[in-house]
Formats: structure tokens, sequence, C-alpha cells
């Protein structure tokens, strides 16, 4: 459950990340900004995916949202804790452009990262009654 919990939190993260990645390189902006976007986007697709699923079994807006923030923020923040990182650690990986394997490699290997360095803290969560396991119910509702 830890590990589905995971690759759901990361496919919301997976897409605000690259998406940011990709528009902050393609507009050149600095590495810190490309990060910052990273990260909002991160956010708002990871959220925006764990609310599909609420709203869709019939909660409402404020209540999904209240949902999601609870079964998410720990899992994104690690997750974009630890990718960010390895791109920034990775030398020229950030300034490499989109046409580079490097950028590309790069960034994949942080996803990867990122899923299983965050699937422990979220079977931790998940055994506290955290995390994913607060939305699990609405997943199986529809």
């Amino acid at each position: 459950m830890a590990a589905a919990a995971t690759l759901h939190c990361l496919t919301g993260c997976a897409i605000g990340e690259v998406l940011g990645m990709v528009i902050g390189t393609s507009l050149g902006l600095h590495n810190a900004a490309t990060v910052v976007l990273s990260i909002a986007l991160a956010f708002v697709f990871g959220y925006g995916l764990t609310m599909r699923g609420v709203l869709r079994a019939g909660v409402g807006v404020r209540a999904a949202l209240k949902v999601a923030l609870a079964a998410d923020t720990i899992s994104i923040a690690v997750m974009e804790l630890l990718d960010n990182a390895f791109m920034v650690a990775v030398p020229g990986a950030m300034d490499a452009g989109l046409t580079s394997l490097l950028f590309w490699a790069a960034l994949a290997a942080s996803l990867l990262v990122a899923f299983l360095l965050t699937t422990p803290i979220n079977r931790w969560l998940i055994s506290q009654g955290k995390g994913h396991a607060v939305v699990h119910h609405y997943h199986h509702a529809h």
C-alpha cells in the first residue's frame, strides 16, 4: 500500500516537477527560480490528482482540499526536497538544457530517488493512520 501511495503521489509531483523544470529551463530562469516553480507546480498537481479522486467520491471542494492537504503534504514535501536536491547536486544538470541527455537522465533519476526514499516514510504514515490512509477510502468509494 505504501508503494502504491507513493507512486500515486509521485505521479502528481512528477507532472509538476517536469513541467516546472521544462518551463524554467526553456525560459532561461535562474536555477533557484526553476526549483521554486517546480516545487509549486508539484504541489498543485499532487494535490489536484488527489482531489480529483476525492471529488469523484462525492466530497465537496473544500473538504476534498482538506483531505488532499492531510494526505499528501508530507509526501510531496519530502519528494520535492529529494528530487530538487538531486537535480541541483548533479553537476551541470540544471544548466544542461532540454536537448541534453544529462538533463533528462538526472531528472528521471531524481524522481526514482524520491520514490525510493519516500516510500518508507509513507509506510510509516499509513501505519499511523496518516498520509495516504486519510484518502484511501475515498478512492474506493467511486
